[in-house]
């Protein structure tokens, strides 16, 4: 499965969410949001597609606010799946 990215609104629940993922042990590279995605937020989390489950239990327990959720489907190509 391809790598997915998180896109935030605020810099606050960028970092919250890589301090929750890295603690649950998903394998997560900050960089900077696409510019093919609108978000309010220039960083993102970049994680490999075998973690989506486990980053969305995470995003929905403990309530981290996210612009989106997208699949990298290729080069500047972005699929919102969240």
């Amino acid at each position: 499965m391809e790598a997915c990215l998180i896109a935030f609104d605020s810099t606050q629940q960028a970092l919250r969410a890589e301090m929750l993922l890295e603690y649950a042990e998903v394998d997560i590279d900050i960089r900077p949001t696409p510019k093919e995605i609108t978000a309010g937020c220039a960083l993102s989390i970049e994680f490999p597609g075998e973690a989506l489950e486990a980053v969305q239990g995470v995003i929905v327990s403990e309530k981290v606010e996210i612009r989106g959720l997208f699949r990298i489907a290729g080069p500047g190509q972005y699929e919102q799946i969240l």
